[in-house]
């Protein structure tokens, strides 16, 4: 399984909401409150044999939830 980092950019408020709805996705491994232009990072693990498009998922999943202004994704290569 190979980790990909997220992270979303909420509108005002929203942050909350925001991450209920990933949660009830069931997707995500972890996810935290961040400070910065982000306001959430999530991982997730994806199955390289499966050949998942994390495109599409993000683009039809992720950033389809109500209240996501902008997302930022990390691909993983290697673990230290």
């Amino acid at each position: 399984m190979k980790p990909v980092f997220i992270q979303l950019q909420c509108l005002p408020g929203k942050t909350y909401e925001v991450a209920d709805a990933l949660y009830e996705l069931e997707i995500a491994s972890e996810l935290y409150s961040t400070s910065g232009e982000y306001d959430l990072l999530m991982k997730l693990y994806i199955d390289p044999e499966q050949d998942e498009d994390i495109g599409r998922l993000i683009n039809d999943r992720i950033s389809a939830i109500p209240g996501i202004v902008r997302t930022l994704t990390t691909l993983t290569f290697k673990a230290f």
